[in-house]
């Protein structure tokens, strides 16, 4: 059983992680790589990271028994995390305000971000609102027209959209416009990318933020309950919310961590974003190289990079960060994938039993939960990462449902 989960010095969990990229990008990849290594050791870094999680994130987020939910299930008690209650609306902001402080420490005076379901995108623009720093949001088009009102919000805090209309106009395309831009402009601008994913030093720097998701997770559940629980449960897009919540129970051998993926509409490739599961028909997740690492991929039968699908634009990406590819290669974690049709389900039953409206993409996470509640006894406790809230997602939903 895997006990610990650390990259060595190349950035490589295993042959997972590491960083392909163009020579353009070593230098500036080099110097976030010796400033977040600096920052890791320095106590005043901390203290003030810590006094704006208090003070301005609103941390800690609180760990709630949803009793109405766990009665509906049957079985285990389910808690969930309520990363929907820190500022912005989701987890997004852990990372980004613990990014922007590294780009200050660096002098880097401009900051740039893609985003896919918008929260990267508000969370971004408002750290940058915060310090004072010009900001330039990368946002497929088509997740611009599902993701109207984030669009709308990070315009609000001053910061500049730009439109990605190439490839499949989604997240993928923006995380490729945001490297153009960075490669022509390195000497004044900071990357802030968004999860766990991307050349290193990126999956360890989002994973060292988001991890206080798992912190706070595991002294809350102890005091709560005694014990640490059965199962963790997270969304998985390129995987942050899930390394937050997953990384400080990877020692605790008898804790489950399960990561749920976007099924969307069907098995057959380009119908969902499942990178764990292959369909010999139509190809599926393989392992290859997206965007500077090296992880899990949804490929066709010839090799090229699948187009993907979700109800979810935050779920919607062809990859997956390389720290999940080593805990699932290494069987220390588990992935399953829920369909569009399940989040919809998820979506309402949360709202309506417990009065607490999820994004849709930790709405996938809800039916698995109820599902492996009901496989355990009422003396255990699974926790549910509540990774955003699901204003967002509101006017899709009640398009979907007037069809």
């Amino acid at each position: 059983m895997i006990t610990r989960s650390e990259p060595d010095e190349h950035g490589h969990w295993g042959r997972f992680g590491g960083r392909y990229v163009p020579e353009t990008l070593v230098a500036p990849l080099d110097e976030l790589t010796s400033e977040f290594t600096r920052a890791r050791r320095d106590p005043n870094f901390w203290s003030e990271l810590e006094q704006l999680r208090r003070d301005y994130c609103g941390r800690p987020t609180p760990l709630f028994h949803a009793q109405r939910l766990s009665a509906y299930a049957g079985g285990a008690k389910i808690f969930m995390k309520r990363e929907d209650l820190a500022h912005t609306g989701s987890h997004k902001i852990n990372n980004a305000i613990g990014q922007a402080l590294l780009a200050l420490r660096m002098g880097k005076r401009r900051v740039i971000a893609e985003t896919g379901a918008g929260q990267h995108g508000v969370a971004t623009a408002t750290v940058c609102a915060l310090f004072g720093l010009p900001c330039v949001i990368y946002m497929g088009a088509e997740d611009m027209r599902r993701q109207e009102l984030n669009v709308f919000r990070i315009r609000l805090l001053g910061a500049e959209v730009v439109p990605v209309n190439s490839g499949t106009r989604t997240l993928k395309d923006a995380i490729n416009e945001a490297l153009r831009d960075w490669v022509t402009n390195v000497h004044d601008t900071h990357y802030l990318l968004g999860s766990a994913l991307g050349p290193h030093p990126y999956p360890l720097i989002v994973r060292e933020f988001q991890s206080v998701i798992g912190r706070e997770a595991r002294e809350q559940i102890l005091f709560q309950t005694g014990k640490l629980p059965h199962t963790l449960l997270a969304c998985i897009g390129g995987g942050s919310n899930a390394i937050g919540l997953f990384h400080p129970f990877i020692a605790d051998e008898n804790v489950r961590l399960l990561g749920v993926e976007a099924g969307g509409r069907g098995e057959a490739i380009g119908q969902h974003a499942a990178r764990f599961h292959t369909n010999a028909a139509s190809g599926g997740g393989r392992i290859g190289v997206l965007q500077g690492t090296m992880s899990y991929v949804l490929q066709d039968v010839n090799g090229q990079i699948a187009s993907t699908h979700s109800i979810s634009a935050g779920l919607d990406y062809a990859a997956v960060g390389p720290e999940h590819a080593f805990l699932h290669d290494s069987r220390r974690a588990e992935y399953i994938f829920a369909s569009d049709a399940e989040a919809l389900e998820g979506f309402t039953l949360c709202t309506q039993l417990e009065g607490i409206t999820p994004a849709l993409e930790a709405s996938h996470v809800v039916i698995p939960a109820i599902r492996i509640a009901r496989q355990l006894s009422s003396a255990d406790a699974i926790i549910v990462n509540l990774s955003g809230r699901g204003d967002k997602d509101a006017h899709l939903v009640a398009q979907l449902q007037r069809r």
